[in-house]
């Protein structure tokens, strides 16, 4: 598989994402469902944004590698929040987003969509992956 990320600007750099990711010569697409911050007994957490985030990174993590993908062969990445604030704001916890993209050298393009409910009560952030190799 080749990889080619697209930026005509770099504004997006300080966020962790891409423009648009080009793949060619692929073998394989792994298609991930949103993953929410519940534990492995099916739990949904009741921690806050930054903990939430710690797990559903966590449990993307898991999904990913469980199908024999690694972590950089993710292309896209949608992020879906309750609350804006707390993923961007200050005192937010988006550098928990952007050091697991770093650590796992994703490049990836990715969406952020604020929504009025997650799939179980108080949570606050779930994220979908798309990873090619």
């Amino acid at each position: 598989m080749e990889k080619r990320a697209i930026n005509p600007w770099q504004w997006q750099s300080q966020s962790a994402y891409q423009q648009a990711v080009e793949v060619t010569q692929a073998s394989a697409t792994l298609y991930c469902a949103g993953q929410a911050a519940i534990d492995a007994e099916g739990n949904p957490s009741t921690g806050d944004m930054r903990a939430q985030l710690q797990q559903v990174l966590g449990n993307v993590e898991q999904v990913v590698t469980a199908a024999g993908y690694q972590c950089r062969d993710i292309v896209h990445l949608r992020i879906y929040t309750t609350d804006t604030a707390a993923l961007f704001g200050e005192g937010g916890c988006f550098d928990e987003f952007t050091d697991w993209v770093a650590r796992h050298g994703i490049q990836a393009a990715a969406t952020m969509v604020e929504v009025n409910f997650l799939a179980f009560e108080g949570l606050k952030v779930e994220v979908e992956a798309t990873a090619v190799r």
